[in-house]
């Protein structure tokens, strides 16, 4: 009995062992499980979750503010600033900090206060700031992006006088355009986050952009700034400047006679102008219309545009996509007799034609059972003439003695197949039958410019080299990126594409084309004191009877610095004048090199009959004697006119020292006070020049005479004038008229 008690405590201590054994094991199996879970949440806390809980540390301790670089500054060539970047303020609010602020009790603002005053001054909806206001989890919410500076200095004051905090104001830069709507589709937009969207803006983006900067400052819990606690800034770095080619004095002469002759011939669809260096390829201006003003790139400017989405015939997205489109550019159109150039240039390198051929036109030729009509029947007729008359057949014939393969590989060679090669973006591809496709019938069409489509950048490049000694360059509009120190980033290489025709066929093609002017289609562009060569085209677009006009000149005739190309897109018929390439583009074409040559230094040489009318500055002749002052006035070859009978010049109109037409008539007060009436400007358009100088006299004013100075026709008389009729100007006020011939076509 005395071994009982001995066996039940052995099973105690071996039951209290298993108990203890069972235990431990549990508590390390426990141990363990609990470390691996441990392990693994650490694992993903540090190592799968360390930069995503990194960076909400520091969005919670730091506030990070972006430094907007400025965006560099688009020149033209003279160096006025087209697009700059000014100092704007960006205005946002931190929903909490404001909801810290306002359970404040020292708090004197109210949250409907705030929100009601914002809105005011920034002229925005106010509940899109109570919306903002609820996002009370966020610390950053954009309330007026790039402010202008009176704005932002109102918010500014506001915000001090009521010592309000949550509100905060940063250093922005904001895009503007000093000229507005001037070169709008060369040189683009950005959007909101000032990246550009269109044009050059968009083009040279990476050079224009610069390298934004940050200030990172350190913040308490309530998301308050911790002054001079920690801050850290990292500069922002200027984008580069952009040289342009343009001329912005060029570009307006462009732009100005081109919403004229729209709104004069109501062309349905716009129009087009492109002012060329012939030497190089650098493009001194190049407009589009209808434009729109880079200030306010979204708004539709043109009244016809705007008509289309009242009426709900289309979109504003549609109409705005319209506006900004460059149709020197992005559109392509059928040259018609313009691209008789190319023809010419390579039928005379081929030797297929020379100087001295002549053509015998009956009115019309026949090529496969198809007849091509003539714009008239001209007989025989010398090289010159068949351009001069802008002659089909001749043209056709001259088109099929190079023969298919030589007339495609010239339209090849001049640039017109794979593009121009322009520094923008979006040229079209021109459209044309493939070559194993390609027929005498469409050889013959092509010779004349009609069947096929090319941009107006394209053409206007290859039509320079036929008349610059043979030298294609691709256009181009950047001359120059400089860094924001100046240094040359990138600089414009001139070295020609490839020469396409020799100097001497070029010489022969100048020579052929200013005939053109001085008597053929053509003579509508001409430019008192100017040789000018070019040539006229009217193209149909298809059976619907609506054409495409166009006029491409080049001066001084016989060395060539400037060519210019004007194209109407569908104007009306029924404006009083004959829907032709003579009648409407060439005229305009006239008054804008009239207007820009003189401004490039381009001097004029008048002939012997010209220098007499030719513009002359007026001698001052005031306090002279009238015997004295005739003299002077004679000796300049002014004409005069005294009022009053005293022995001396009391004062004259016009002053002196102003350029006037020659042979102008000067009046002279001699004793007597000069009138301040003002004078009516009479109706011109439509008289001869005769009548008109007569009006004008009549009327106490001046003439100065520009466009058509010699035609045999005897049709010559005032399509235009610069003053409106019945406004009222000062007595000598000079009136421009435009002179055309009405008998002109093509």
């Amino acid at each position: 009995m005395a071994n009982q008690p001995n066996r039940k405590s052995d099973h105690i201590r071996r039951v209290n062992r298993i108990i203890q054994t069972r235990t431990f094991v549990l508590m390390l199996v426990m141990g363990v499980g609990v470390f691996l879970l441990l392990f693994a949440k650490l694992y993903q806390l540090q190592i799968v979750r360390h930069e995503e809980l990194q960076k909400m540390a520091l969005n919670q301790q730091t506030r990070s503010t972006e430094i907007t670089a400025s965006r560099g500054t688009i020149y033209d060539s003279g160096g006025n600033i087209l697009a700059i970047s000014a100092t704007a303020e960006t205005i946002f609010l931190s929903p909490l900090e404001l909801e810290e602020e306002l359970k404040d009790e020292e708090t004197t603002w109210s949250r409907e206060f705030l929100a009601e005053n914002l809105a005011r001054i920034l002229e925005i909806n106010v509940e899109s700031i109570y919306q903002k206001m609820d996002r009370t989890y966020s610390q950053y919410e954009v309330l007026k992006l790039r402010a202008d500076e009176d704005v932002a200095n109102e918010v500014r004051t506001f915000l001090n006088d009521h010592e309000i905090r949550g509100v905060y104001l940063v250093t922005d830069a904001k895009r503007y355009y000093p000229y507005g709507s001037l070169a709008s589709h060369i040189v683009g937009f950005v959007g909101d986050d000032n990246t550009g969207l269109y044009g050059l803006e968009a083009r040279y983006e990476k050079e224009l952009e610069g390298q934004t900067g940050l200030v990172v400052t350190a913040q308490d819990s309530a998301g308050n700034d911790m002054l001079y606690a920690y801050e850290k800034y990292y500069d922002a770095q200027n984008g580069n400047d952009v040289i342009l080619t343009i001329d912005t004095t060029v570009q307006y002469y462009l732009e100005k006679n081109l919403e004229e002759i729209v709104d004069k011939y109501n062309a349905a669809k716009g129009a087009t102008a492109i002012a060329l260096n012939v030497k190089n390829g650098a493009v001194l201006g190049m407009a589009s219309y209808p434009n729109y003003d880079l200030n306010d790139f979204s708004t539709i400017q043109d009244a016809k545009l705007k008509q289309a989405i009242e009426e709900g015939t289309a979109s504003l997205a549609d109409m705005q996509m319209l506006q900004w489109r460059n149709k020197a550019l992005n559109d392509t159109y059928e040259p018609g007799s313009t691209f008789k150039i190319i023809t010419l240039a390579a039928a005379l390198e081929e030797g297929v034609i020379d100087m001295s051929t002549t053509y015998h036109c009956t009115g019309s030729i026949s090529i496969y059972d198809q007849t091509i009509h003539c714009t008239g029947t001209h007989l025989t007729q010398t090289l010159p003439e068949t351009a001069a008359h802008s002659c089909n057949p001749a043209f056709v014939t001259f088109g099929l003695k190079l023969g298919q393969d030589k007339f495609y590989d010239y339209m090849d060679s001049f640039g017109l197949m794979g593009g121009s090669g322009v520094d923008l973006d979006g040229e079209a591809t021109g459209i044309f039958i493939k070559e194993e496709n390609f027929t005498d019938l469409d050889l013959a069409c092509y010779a004349f410019g009609q069947n096929f489509n090319v941009t107006p950048i394209a053409l206007i490049a290859a039509q320079a080299a036929c008349v610059n000694g043979g030298y294609l360059y691709a256009p181009y509009v950047v001359e120059q990126v400089l860094s924001d120190d100046g240094t040359v980033v990138y600089q414009h290489d001139n070295t020609p594409v490839r020469q396409v025709i020799s100097e001497e066929t070029s010489a022969k093609v100048r020579e052929c084309l200013e005939y053109v002017v001085s008597d053929g289609t053509g003579r509508n562009g001409q430019v008192t004191g100017y040789r000018i060569g070019g040539k006229t085209g009217t193209a149909d677009k298809g059976k619907t009877g609506e054409v495409v006009v166009s006029f491409v000149c080049f001066a001084p005739a016989d060395d060539p610095e400037v060519i210019l190309l004007v194209a109407l897109d569908e104007p009306a018929d029924d404006t009083g004048t004959y829907p032709s390439g003579g009648a409407m583009a060439a005229p305009a074409a006239s008054a804008i090199m009239s207007e820009i040559l003189p401004y490039l230094g381009i001097e004029p040489t008048y002939s012997a009959e010209e220098l007499l009318g030719a513009d002359a500055t007026l001698p001052y002749v005031t306090d002279l004697s009238v015997s004295e002052a005739i003299a002077r006035l004679q000796e300049k070859g002014f004409s005069y006119k005294i009022i009053g009978e005293g022995d001396t010049v009391t004062d004259q109109t016009p002053s002196g020292g102003i350029v006037i037409p020659g042979k102008s008539t000067v009046v002279l007060y001699a004793g007597v006070e000069k009138t301040e009436e003002l004078c009516t400007v009479p109706p011109l358009i439509g008289k001869t020049p005769a009548e008109a100088n007569v009006a004008a006299t009549n009327a106490g004013l001046l003439l100065r005479f520009t466009g058509t100075t010699s035609s045999s026709s005897g049709t010559i008389c005032v399509l235009s004038q610069s003053e409106d009729v019945g406004a009222q100007v000062p007595a000598g006020t000079v009136i421009t008229a435009q002179l055309g011939d009405t008998a002109v076509s093509d």
